[in-house]
């Protein structure tokens, strides 16, 4: 089964080692996912529902650039260095996918590369298009 995957040239990808999504058959999965700026920059600087909005835009940019849509997402995973904040990533997941509505979690992890990164998000999505 040939791999298709999508890289952006980051520093991060080569220094770890991952894609930012991989693509085997019908199956695709999106890397932990901040809400990095093509300058290296992370948008939304203390605002947790600006950084899932952008974390999400990229999610769905990758699984674009790999033949799929978001239309095609079954699970998300939205990771918080605060869960007290659930509310407002939940507002940004809501705005992407109130229609769709994928299996989703969320979770509180005691902090990302960058403190400032204040969510990351995971997307898994299925599709038979090529």
């Amino acid at each position: 089964m040939a791999r298709k995957l999508v890289n952006h040239g980051t520093s991060l990808e080569k220094d770890i080692g991952f894609s930012r999504a991989v693509r085997t058959g019908d199956l695709i999965a999106v890397s932990g996912t901040a809400a990095i700026a093509p300058d290296g920059s992370t948008i939304g600087v203390g605002d947790v529902y600006a950084q899932t909005m952008a974390c999400l835009e990229l999610s769905i940019a990758a699984i674009e650039e790999l033949g799929s849509s978001k239309g095609d997402v079954f699970r998300t995973r939205i990771m918080l260095t605060d869960i007290s904040r659930w509310a407002e990533a939940a507002k940004a997941h809501g705005d992407w996918f109130r229609g769709i509505q994928p299996a989703c979690t969320f979770v509180e992890v005691k902090g990302f590369i960058r403190p400032e990164w204040l969510v990351e998000t995971e997307v898994d999505a299925a599709s038979s298009s090529a």
